[in-house]
């Protein structure tokens, strides 16, 4: 049992008795107890808390650390602001991007608080409503996340490349009622065609834009008192079954990863900028550019896209020294002709796959830094096993962050010996909590959270990363389900059947790879296997596209019907798939 801060002042139980937000209900004996019951919510739209799973599917939390003895009320976007201010005053540059902008953090409070005014005083959002954030990473989309958590709302972060039909699902499933979103990319809003959403676009020209909008609002705003324990993100996994799931985070946990993986192995400093390339939408890219940043009152450069050779510039231009980006990228910017355009970053960081030891070497060899890889998960919010400086053994993932505990397990759930292949399973100030879904079970067992990962630890504690226990292709750092790129496949009408999976490449770890068979009469070449890729760019978002497509006579299925991906990721793909090996290559690979 883990004993709140002094003065708290909130009891630990399920909110039965107690008014929602209501300091009277609240004392000063709270503890975080193994009963995993809540403390009173400050939210008036109770649909978070109502959706969280039940207490006996709850992953044993760890709040060993002193630093995770969080007060019982807390809002994570004031809290992050209030650090920051103390680290480094109002006068540090806070937000930065290419074209110029540069807010200090006396302008992002400022302008947090006219966003957080429009959210309630202009839309009406009361705490518990869900927010959804639509656009790439740039200042106002960090703000407009910051003011929806002090409005006590619910953020639903979106990819500006997710699709219409894709908003649909996420929006379905967070049941959400608002939405700021970039003038730029509010088409797919509009045709997703969610139920009631009320939608405000920023960066626009018109009277109604967020940004006209809080023009006029006062630069002080009262944050809403949530409780530690109330959702803050519903954070959207890619889905192995083309499905995704909603993942949610609380106030508490947005602080944990700060004062876990930023705090003992990140180990920024104020005078840091970061910048990356995850959007904010995955939780990768949000603690690189939000959370991490402001935890200590560092900058954070917002890119919204940018090729190996501008993301080069940028780090020169505006002297990044925090890099968060994926084992693609880090390969390109090691063969850059010019390495000192990268002579003012300090700290690298890779995940979201697997480093190879040949990038992290050749990375070392062109800059002299040692990439800090790391694994997280969208369930865990980020990273739960790493290592930085000394610690570093190339090609191991690294070791359990402090405030996390991991394991290698059998099928029962015994720890494997060391060097044998086991499934990693984690537990922490962080877990798993699927908003009502049925898949709960599967990723926590025994209390253990279970990553869907094959993994050998050595003798001294290092975890090394073997392969995904599941179908998701992990390519340039982006989780693609399958199944979901043969449904897009599948709704073209020359498609017959179609299997999707992920192949070994050296440039991007795995390959999208599409084994397609087409509907009698309709001749599979380089212009047909065109016109596919450009149909799935157009129907979920393009980096999901298969690269290569390989046109099949049949694909391999089991006596009752269903298909064996396994199959297609042999070397002798073609032939077990049935493909007519005197058939020229009509494969297409495109960038």
């Amino acid at each position: 049992m883990h004993k709140l801060a002094d003065g708290d002042g909130m009891s630990r139980h399920s909110g039965g008795t107690a008014t929602p937000g209501d300091p009277a209900t609240w004392d000063d004996t709270a503890t975080w107890d193994d009963t995993m019951q809540l403390m009173p919510s400050a939210h008036l739209d109770s649909f978070a808390r109502d959706n969280l799973p039940s207490a006996d599917q709850w992953p044993e939390l760890l709040y060993d650390l002193p630093e995770l003895a969080y007060p019982a009320q807390l809002n994570a976007a004031t809290a992050l602001l209030d650090r920051a201010l103390a680290a480094s005053g109002a006068d540090r540059p806070c937000l930065l991007a290419p074209d110029g902008t540069s807010w200090t953090y006396a302008e992002v409070v400022a302008r947090t608080a006219q966003v957080a005014h429009v959210l309630t005083d202009d839309l009406g959002v009361v705490p518990g409503n869900r927010v959804l954030l639509r656009g790439p990473n740039n200042p106002w989309l960090v703000v407009s996340w910051l003011a929806a958590l002090q409005a006590g709302a619910v953020v639903v972060s979106t990819m500006s490349l997710l699709r219409a039909g894709e908003l649909a699902v996420v929006g379905e499933i967070s049941a959400a009622q608002f939405a700021i979103c970039d003038s730029r990319f509010v088409a797919d809003l509009e045709a997703a065609a969610l139920p009631g959403l009320v939608t405000v676009t920023y960066g626009g020209d018109t009277p109604d834009d967020l940004t006209a909008r809080a023009a006029d609002k006062p630069t002080t705003y009262d944050a809403v008192p949530t409780s530690a324990d109330d959702v803050a993100l519903l954070a959207f996994t890619s889905g192995t079954t083309g499905r995704p799931k909603a993942t949610m985070h609380l106030h508490r946990d947005l602080l944990a990863t700060c004062d876990t993986f930023g705090a003992y192995v990140l180990k920024a400093v104020p005078g840091d900028i970061f910048t990356g390339t995850p959007p904010l939408a995955f939780t990768y890219g949000l603690g690189a550019t939000v959370l991490f940043p402001l935890a200590v009152g560092a900058g954070s450069l917002l890119v919204e896209k940018a090729s190996p050779d501008e993301l080069a510039g940028h780090i020169a231009a505006h002297e990044v020294s925090v890099l968060f980006t994926a084992p693609t990228a880090y390969r390109a910017l090691a063969a850059l002709p010019d390495p000192a355009q990268l002579a003012s970053l300090r700290r690298c960081v890779s995940a979201g796959e697997t480093l190879p030891k040949v990038v992290f070497d050749a990375f070392q060899a062109a800059t002299g830094l040692q990439i800090i890889d790391g694994i997280g998960s969208t369930e865990m919010l980020h990273i739960f096993i790493a290592s930085a400086d000394d610690t570093i053994r190339p090609g191991a993932t690294g070791l359990a962050v402090p405030g996390y505990i991991a394991a290698v397990l059998d099928d029962d759930g015994n720890e494997v010996a060391a060097g044998e292949l086991g499934r990693l399973a984690v537990k922490g100030p962080t877990g798993c909590r699927y908003l009502a879904d049925d898949r709960q079970a599967t990723y926590v067992q025994q209390g253990w959270n279970m990553t869907g990962d094959t993994y050998t630890r050595d003798t001294d504690g290092y975890f090394w990363y073997q392969a995904r226990s599941d179908d998701m292709i992990i390519s340039s750092g982006y989780n693609i389900a399958g199944p979901e790129v043969e449904a897009a496949l599948l709704g073209h009408p020359d498609v017959l059947e179609c299997g999707v999976v992920g192949l070994p490449d050296a440039e991007r770890n795995m390959l999208v790879t599409a084994y397609v068979v087409l509907s009698e009469g309709i001749v599979g070449d380089d212009v047909k296997a065109k016109e596919l890729q450009d149909h799935a760019k157009a129907t979920i978002a393009p980096y999901k596209y298969p690269r290569r497509i390989e046109f099949v006579d049949q694909l391999p299925r089991t006596n009752t019907g269903k298909l064996q991906r396994f199959r297609l990721r042999t070397a002798d793909a073609d032939a077990d798939a049935g493909a007519d090996a005197g058939a020229p290559d009509a494969s297409a690979e495109r960038a």
